[in-house]
């Protein structure tokens, strides 16, 4: 191993032990259950607002958005990130603040007892629905991230790609389980301020190394489609190809994603005053944008330099800041430990994602299978030592599902993504805006729309044309037609319940 790699390997592990030390840390301050999964619901606005964006990007910002910006140009990205941008804010606008409300009037913890309590659930099946259906998607989300970690070490250091994978697994799984959400939600937004420094470092350099500004957008001008909101470039072939209204559609509903995603909702319920929502917002939002922009404009970048001469041209797309910080620290000592700092960026987009992930997933085994399902009640330390075994078993399966170097984190993102906000996001807004939601909607809602996911993808959409849209939206479209006709086919809530969500709204 070079010298250079040496000392980008001790930055990366000088990054990881704060992290554990942050675990260590917070030990003493996780005493049960609301602790673990919720902070005591003591947490500041900027660390809510900065963790719940760094668990929200993952690898996915660092690796995924940059790598298909420099294969295919502006368009799909532009429009992901502009349905993420829009529904970030929206999130913050209308959910955070309600939920943050509801979950303390109900005292729910986590989102499936949120679910339960919010619709009188006495037999816990919504809640347990819920849990299962965080379980299905969140294990492959977690496995991209296992993926992107285990890319980056066989990249830099010839790290056999499984073995890197699971060092950062064991790393990720020992914080979460020492501190919970405290920890998790604390290291977040320690790992975005990482995250920041990596995308202004990489992007200042890349510049620099295409031939300056003028440059880099030369090359893009001069790639058909490269440019355009409405085509794409096509890399095989060099020509433009259209853009159409279907696939602006696809990239815009990723924003509906946000109001199901239990590892960002959580974080609205964690705050220690509603009204510090206000600033968290703000926070998000700009910080959001900023970064999604940015990655973007890394891609962009990386495709002027390899197309300049300044480096090889990349096999895998998504590898393109590794790429360019391995040619940052060919510049001495000090662009080394940038270099490590840059790295472990992404490293961090992926860890503040995965812990999140297998935060919520331990929450809904321990507290909605095992004890609401199943009945089994059980202590405090009992149920935190079922969570941590859970957080143990989904990184082995995650392990086992990243195990190909050639998946895409991007695809698997995508899917996972749709299965979260198609079960999740109409039944949210529903139970915090409507009334008249009741549990029989609300399960039917969450159903169906988890089961058009795997339909949408799988059967109809390789069918093409207005049928290849992202299977998020007509799986949202499906859930809340469900869920609003099966209320209104079923017995309405009991007065109890519309009390309870009056109380609570007429703030």
């Amino acid at each position: 191993m070079s010298g250079t790699n040496i000392i980008i390997l001790l930055t990366i592990l000088l990054y990881m032990c704060l992290l554990i030390g942050v675990g260590v840390y917070n030990t003493k301050k996780t005493k049960n259950s609301t602790d673990f999964y919720l902070g005591g619901r003591g947490m500041g606005p900027y660390v809510v607002a900065m963790s719940a964006e760094a668990s929200d990007m993952s690898s996915w910002l660092l690796m995924g958005l940059p790598g298909v910006a420099y294969l295919s140009g502006l368009a799909d990205p532009f429009w992901t990130a502009a349905g993420l941008a829009i529904g970030t804010y929206l999130n913050w606008l209308f959910v955070s603040r309600r939920l943050r409300r509801y979950s303390e009037k109900v005292d729910a913890i986590t989102v499936p007892t949120f679910f339960a309590k919010r619709f009188h659930d006495k037999r816990y099946i919504i809640s347990s629905m819920s849990a299962l259906i965080i379980v299905i998607f969140f294990v492959p989300y977690v496995a991209s991230g296992f993926a992107a970690c285990g890319k980056l070490f066989n990249s830099l250091f010839g790290m056999e790609y499984t073995t890197g994978m699971i060092l950062f697994a064991v790393i990720i799984v020992i914080y979460t389980i020492l501190g919970g959400f405290t920890t998790v939600a604390t290291n977040d937004f320690i790992q975005s301020i990482v995250m920041s420094i990596a995308l202004i470092s990489i992007t200042t350099f890349g510049i620099s190394r295409a031939g300056g500004m003028e440059a880099v957008m030369t090359n893009a001008q001069s790639l058909a489609g490269y440019l355009s909101f409405t085509s794409f470039h096509d890399a095989a072939t060099g020509l433009e190809v259209s853009y159409g209204t279907v696939i602006i559609l696809s990239g815009l509903a990723w924003g509906i994603g946000y109001f199901g995603m239990p590892h960002i909702l959580v974080r609205f319920m964690s705050i220690e005053k509603e009204e510090e929502l206000v600033l968290s917002r703000r926070i998000a939002t700009v910080w959001v944008v900023i970064a999604m922009g940015v990655a973007i404009f890394i891609g962009i970048i990386g495709l002027a330099v390899a197309n300049n001469g300044g480096m090889e041209a990349l096999a895998d797309s998504e590898r393109v800041i590794i790429a360019l910080t391995s040619l940052l620290t060919e510049h001495g000592f000090l662009a080394a430990i940038l270099g490590g700092v840059i790295l472990a960026g992404i490293l961090a987009a992926t860890m503040s994602t995965a812990d999140s992930q297998m935060l919520v997933a331990a929450s809904g085994v321990s507290e909605n299978i095992v004890q609401e399902l199943f009945g089994k009640k059980l202590t405090e330390k009992q149920g935190l030592m079922v969570a941590r075994v859970t957080i143990l078993v989904i990184t082995v399966i995650g392990v086992f599902l990243a195990r190909d170097p050639n998946s895409s984190v991007f695809s698997i993102v995508s899917f996972a993504w749709a299965g979260m906000g198609g079960s999740f996001a109409s039944v949210m807004i529903c139970a915090l805006f409507w009334r008249r939601a009741n549990l029989q909607g609300a399960f039917a809602g969450m159903v169906s729309g988890g089961i058009m996911v795997f339909v949408w993808k799988f059967l109809v959409k390789p069918m093409g044309g207005l049928f290849g849209i992202y299977e998020l939206l007509p799986a949202f479209i499906v859930s809340i037609l469900v869920t609003v006709g099966v209320s209104l086919l079923t017995k309405e809530p009991s007065q109890e319940i519309y009390d309870e969500f009056d109380s609570v709204n007429k703030k």
